[in-house]
């Protein structure tokens, strides 16, 4: 069993220059999540060039995929908040039963994905498609992932967990380890080389989820060997509801506002839909595979800057609390420039990686040309976000995704495809993300006129 360090100095968090600390913190994430980004896009390469229906049931199963996600990874960063502030306030035990609850949360979480992997694939892939054969390797590749969701779950916990007490390395070696086994066995199993059965889509979905299984192995052997600045332990152990309540304090609402994306995901296709225009829904998918690689580096960031804050404002230290928030602006908007570069001078490229039609590139490069204008916008907003988890505002940060996503961009999205035609619903992610810029900055506005005054 991991032992719980002796603390003899004052945390890195607290004492170590802001820029080096973010970087030191951030960078291991940053790596591990662009890992994360590209196995996720080679995956999509692999199936758009076995078989474009593929392509398209991977792009319709996308939303359910985002569910799965949000609950995992809201869970922990629920953890994560909690464990963060108690280690700066030196509440030691509060902050070793808040990781043990963390775990335990793992387990809740699958029986929910469970249920949905047993009895609600097949009923979501018809209401979208009438195509048999997507249909069928949506069902296939869902089906896998869903039923199998307990190693993916548990590794977000651990990697969430070790990032709350300063602890960066490790969380980026799990995501490698799984990143590079899929990446090895997704084309062994989609086209069948060498001794391996060609399985398609349910091959990718197999890679996917031995990947998650050795990453989760690792996960707990190192969280269980290692010694960490908390303790997982189970002797003794009594639930508490009051804990689960501050976790989930931060937790819910950033599973509800992740959601949420489905939901928009959803609702766009259904707009595409109504259109007759499948190649805008392939186009969707795609664009979601492909901003992976300038949102997860961003998502990264976050990763590192939320313990700092988080700690710095349980250490009630003002001065470090706007030191992490400005570099982690400057960082983050450096990153999504970068990334609306790319989606301006070679959108074409990037599309036919995924062996689409005349017809797929067509509607993607004036699309992604087009949403890439939030890109900056997105990067305050995410910044501002991760400042009110890490201060246990989680609501903030689900009211301007909701905001965003549901009040401005499916309305905005609906009313362009209805006035102007189905190639002006791009121009919706620009106008909403900018709308939920001026909410966070109000939001951020009250919160140094309420709560800062605390700080010393």
């Amino acid at each position: 069993m991991g032992q719980t360090k002796e603390v003899i100095k004052e945390n890195k968090m607290g004492t170590m220059p802001v820029t080096k600390l973010i970087f030191t913190m951030s960078l291991p994430a940053i790596l591990s999540m662009t890992i994360l980004a590209m196995y996720n896009v080679v995956d999509s390469i692999f199936i758009g060039n076995y078989s474009q229906k593929g392509l398209t049931a991977m792009s319709l199963v996308y939303p359910l995929q985002l569910v799965l996600i949000s609950v995992s990874v809201g869970t922990a960063v629920g953890v994560n908040s909690l464990v963060s502030r108690k280690l700066g306030e030196k509440q030691f035990e509060q902050a070793n039963s808040a990781a043990t609850h963390g775990l335990i949360t793992c387990f809740f979480s699958y029986a929910l994905f469970l249920i949905l992997g047993i009895f609600s694939v097949r009923p979501f892939m018809i209401l979208f498609s009438t195509d048999a054969e997507t249909v069928q390797y949506g069902v296939d590749y869902l089906t896998i992932v869903l039923c199998l969701s307990l190693f993916s779950i548990i590794q977000v916990m651990i990697e969430k967990t070790l990032q709350a007490t300063g602890n960066m390395i490790y969380p980026m070696l799990f995501q490698m380890v799984g990143a590079v086994v899929n990446i090895i066995f997704d084309p062994l199993l989609i086209f069948g080389v060498g001794f391996f059965p060609e399985m398609g889509v349910a091959g990718a979905a197999i890679a996917t989820v031995f990947g998650q299984f050795c990453g989760m192995l690792f996960a707990v052997i190192v969280l269980f060997t290692k010694t960490h600045e908390v303790k997982i332990t189970f002797k003794g152990f009594k639930l508490s509801a009051n804990v689960l309540k501050q976790i989930y304090a931060v937790g819910f609402p950033s599973i509800i506002m992740q959601s949420i994306s489905a939901i928009m995901t959803l609702g766009l296709n259904a707009i595409f839909t109504a259109n007759n225009s499948a190649a805008s829904v392939t186009v969707l998918g795609v664009y979601f595979k492909l901003q992976s690689f300038v949102f997860m580096p961003c998502f990264g960031l976050n990763q590192g800057v939320l313990p700092v804050l988080g700690y710095n404002y349980g250490a009630r230290n003002k001065k470090r609390v706007y030191s992490t928030l400005k570099v982690g602006i400057t960082v983050a908007v450096s990153i999504m420039a970068a990334g609306v570069l790319l989606m301006w001078l070679i959108p074409d490229k990037l599309i036919s990686l995924f062996g689409g039609d005349q017809s797929l590139m067509n509607a993607g490069v004036p699309a992604f040309r087009i949403i890439s204008l939030c890109f900056i916008p997105a990067a305050v907003s995410i910044i501002l976000i991760t400042l009110f988890q890490a201060t246990g505002k989680g609501f903030r940060g689900l009211f301007i995704s909701f905001a965003r996503q549901l009040v401005v961009l499916l309305p905005v999205a609906y009313l362009l495809s209805a006035v102007i035609g189905v190639d002006a619903v791009w121009y919706a992610f620009p106008i909403a993300e900018a709308v939920a810029l001026v909410i966070a900055l109000l939001f951020f506005v009250n919160l140094v006129r309420n709560d800062f005054k605390k700080l010393q």
